[in-house]
């Protein structure tokens, strides 16, 4: 198979790790940073198919990557119920909250949502047409528990406080607007697939910040409905999942057999996920962004160490979590350049 990381995902060998990088396409790029403001905002980027084809496409231009990753954002699902969301400038994502029944009794029909999201499709056909036959596409959207917290506390959190006193204090309602998620997630993804991605991920983003207790109801219960209706409608597409922050818990994960691979973050122990996770799953992950901001030969070091811990086969090499705004664009080469060193 020519797309290497899509041969690993299946369960295929590979004589190096294929790489690609969350958050690939974004600040820390000049090209990003002219495009974004040639668009006015940053939904106007994410909802502008030329746009969003370009930015998708700008990191495959300068780095010797194996997978793109769809230009978008994990709120578009909110917006596409009819929740107001707006990205202000150093503040970040600001949503309407829902507060109570009332407000998801306002959310739109799920037979609505592709109103707003066709210009995503339309964005997934484009860059199709324009991808090197050797790169894997991958679409994604985010959990069901991650965007149930925006959706709650109107903006990014640290702790979750609110949305962890909703799901407590009100569970009937905080359960339905996971299944309004689940569904709208189900539709998103599979229209995704439909208009050419070869692979999709879900990001759990906050996953790390339910009580321990509650992960499996709300993180791997979700994500596994949503695996498993997607598997029923494509058997062949893999499924990557990223519950970041869970700690021990990304064992149980790995066990589920409709994920087809494991997104691990920068503090999960090598050795610990060779053994627990990659004998049930491919793993992916999990150089620190800071590398990518520090460079040298900490960089290198680290890579080298990543590399010969998952080197048996069943490995894509990522970060974990998204490169930041500062890494510098001569690291993110010294860590490709690395990887494909024999």
């Amino acid at each position: 198979m020519d797309k290497v990381l899509l041969n690993v995902l299946l369960g295929g060998k590979s004589n190096y790790a294929p790489t690609w990088l969350m958050r690939q396409a974004g600040r820390y790029l000049p090209e990003y940073k002219k495009t974004r403001s040639k668009a006015g905002s940053f939904l106007d980027l994410c909802f502008t198919p030329k746009l969003a084809t370009e930015v998708t496409l700008q990191p495959l231009r300068r780095f010797e990557l194996d997978g793109a990753i769809l230009f978008a954002d994990i709120l578009l699902i909110p917006k596409s119920l009819g929740q107001n969301l707006d990205f202000r400038e150093g503040v970040g994502p600001l949503l309407t909250p829902l507060k109570n029944k009332e407000d998801l009794n306002q959310l739109k029909n799920i037979n609505q949502i592709h109103n707003v999201l066709n210009p995503v499709y339309d964005a997934v056909s484009k860059i199709k047409a324009k991808l090197d036959k050797k790169i894997t596409f991958i679409g994604f959207a985010g959990s069901p528990w991650t965007v149930s917290t925006y959706m709650i506390e109107g903006k990014g959190s640290k702790d979750h406080h609110i949305t962890k006193s909703f799901m407590l204090e009100f569970p009937d309602i905080y359960d339905h607007l996971i299944s309004i998620i689940e569904e709208a997630t189900i539709e998103y993804l599979s229209n995704q697939i439909i208009a050419g991605v070869d692979v999709v991920k879900l990001f759990d983003s906050w996953a790390g910040s339910l009580p321990n207790s509650y992960i499996e109801k709300y993180s791997l219960i979700p994500m596994k409905k949503i695996a498993m209706e997607l598997k029923n409608r494509f058997p062949k597409i893999p499924i990557i999942v990223f519950p970041r922050g869970v700690g021990p818990m990304y064992e149980k994960f790995s066990k589920v057999n409709v994920f087809d691979c494991i997104a691990i973050d920068s503090s999960i122990n090598l050795k610990w996920a060779k053994e627990k996770i990659q004998k049930n799953t491919v793993v992916q992950g999990n150089l620190d962004p800071a590398f990518l901001v520090a460079g040298g030969k900490n960089l290198k070091i680290k890579t080298k160490e990543i590399l010969r811990n998952f080197s048996s086969s069943g490995h894509i090499f990522n970060l974990g979590h998204g490169i930041t705004p500062d890494a510098k664009i001569e690291n993110v080469e010294l860590l490709v350049k690395t990887i494909k060193e024999k």
